[in-house]
């Protein structure tokens, strides 16, 4: 009798410890997946590998990792000429300041990785003004560093399974309204002068200004990205290719208080003088948000010029203008062979706008015989839906926008639309196939014409760019 008592105990005993054992190869088997190996896609693969918390990386939120993130990636440069190196940032909340990233290098977040902007000032460092500006974007003066920081560096990758960096911007914009910042807000992510480039697969939320800006920099792909700040808030663009040349940006979802796309090359005099051009960018599978912006902004600051930009397959909702271009007298520089095709607009302020009358001003040393040119502004295959005005195009006087083609364009206007649908002054171009009838600065060539506005059917050496499929191995699980 004892002995069949005992029974049902050792079962118990034994079932228990059979849950034990198979809870502990699942969670060995979670943990695998986890930390031991994954694939993703990439422009160059690493030799070696280290995971944040190697270096005393805590992700309970709270506790700061700036010194952890930067004693990592210190470390990990050391394998620059032997393969490079890749950091594996894992599931957590990682608190952090600003850090820099080195060459040949891969920052990975794990799709439950959360990078959170540190909102203490002081672990912002001070950084000079960008020369091709000549001051700070919100005060003269210098800038804070951006969250993730590089400059000189060549091959980096920014990359992830969708996980999230957060810049928390609250704090910033709530000083910016006002007044009391002393110097430009941060971004999210900055890379100057650099080249070989990836930004990818992440989510990027709440940036204090612009969230991606490559400033000085080339063979650059920003891929699959999803970005999202409140729509009240000012200046926080998507992705701001600035004096970049060969940049590709593509299959991303963006939704801003500012332009979801910026495309920039520097403000007045020291734009001119710094004089580097922004050109080869490729723009496409686009959908963006923006209430009181651009879908595609080309300016205001574009100093240097902007050359041969191609924008295809865009969706735009609940946007203040699908195309617009920002210049002034002072500017200098020139906005010159823009194609734009395949784009769809719903719900718009405007669907194209162009203004020589972005006034803005870095100083009062602009010289205001520094006119832009604009020309070869090319618009084709597009439809949208409940606009308020079709365009307004507003020139400068006496340095008329040139080359204007519209093709192939059918407008839906919205209830309370305008009773005239386009204003135009000061520009000059053809169009064919455009619903409702262009203004007569932009001649309607018909319907023999529809093909105008022709795309490029060359390719640029950015879109040949091909990624490789990369590994992650943990040292030791």
């Amino acid at each position: 009798m004892a002995l069949q008592s005992a029974l049902p105990a050792i079962e118990t005993v034994a079932i228990l410890g059979l849950l034990l054992l198979l809870n502990t190869r699942n969670a060995e088997s979670r943990r695998s997946r986890i930390q031991g190996c994954f694939e993703y896609s990439a422009i160059s693969c690493r030799a070696y590998t280290a995971s944040l918390t190697d270096f005393g990386g805590v992700g309970d939120g709270t506790t700061l990792n700036t010194d952890a993130f930067q004693a990592a990636i210190n470390y990990l440069s050391q394998f620059a000429g032997f393969g490079g190196s890749q950091l594996f940032v894992p599931p957590g909340k990682w608190l952090t300041g600003s850090f820099n990233l080195t060459s040949h290098f891969t920052l990975y977040l794990h799709k439950d990785a959360v990078i959170l902007a540190t909102q203490d000032i002081e672990q912002w460092p001070l950084i000079d003004p960008l020369p091709s500006y000549g001051r700070g974007r919100d005060a003269p003066g210098g800038r804070y560093a951006s969250l993730i920081f590089g400059n000189n560096l060549t091959d980096v990758v920014i990359t992830g399974d969708n996980g999230t960096i957060d810049g928390q911007g609250d704090l910033w914009w709530q000083k910016f309204k006002k007044g009391e910042l002393k110097y430009t807000r941060p971004y999210l992510i900055e890379i100057m002068y650099s080249e070989n480039i990836q930004i990818s697969n992440l989510t990027l939320l709440n940036s204090p200004s612009w969230h991606v800006h490559p400033v000085y920099s080339s063979n650059i792909l920003v891929q699959g990205l999803t970005i999202i700040a409140p729509v009240t808030v000012p200046n926080t663009d998507g992705i701001n290719p600035d004096s970049c040349t060969n940049t590709r940006i593509e299959d991303c979802y963006i939704v801003s208080g500012d332009d979801c796309i910026a495309v920039k090359s520097g403000w007045d005099e020291y734009g001119i003088a710094f004089g580097m051009p922004t050109k080869q960018l490729v723009i496409r599978r686009l959908t963006c948000i923006s209430p009181d912006s651009a879908v595609i902004a080309l300016g205001s600051e574009m100093s240097g010029g902007i050359q041969d930009v191609r924008a295809e397959d865009i969706l735009a909702i609940n946007s203040e203008s699908g195309v617009r271009i920002k210049t002034a007298i002072g500017r200098g520089g020139y906005v010159k062979d823009i194609y734009v095709r395949r784009m769809t607009m719903k719900t718009m302020k405007w669907a194209f706008w162009m203004t020589g009358n972005y006034g803005s001003h870095a100083d009062e040393n602009y010289d205001p015989n520094a006119l832009p040119i604009i020309q070869g502004i090319n618009y084709r295959d597009m439809v949208a839906e409940n606009v308020t005005m079709a365009a307004r195009l507003e020139g400068i006087s006496g340095d008329p926008f040139t080359g204007i083609c519209i093709s192939n364009v059918t407008i839906e206007m919205s209830p309370h639309s305008k009773k005239v649908p386009w204003n135009c002054t000061d520009v000059a171009g053809i169009s064919s196939g455009v619903i409702p009838q262009p203004c007569a600065q932009l001649a309607d060539q018909g319907s023999e014409y529809i093909s105008a506005c022709d795309f490029p059917t060359d390719n640029l050496p950015i879109e040949n760019l091909e990624v490789r499929t990369c590994s992650y191995r943990a040292k030791y699980l």
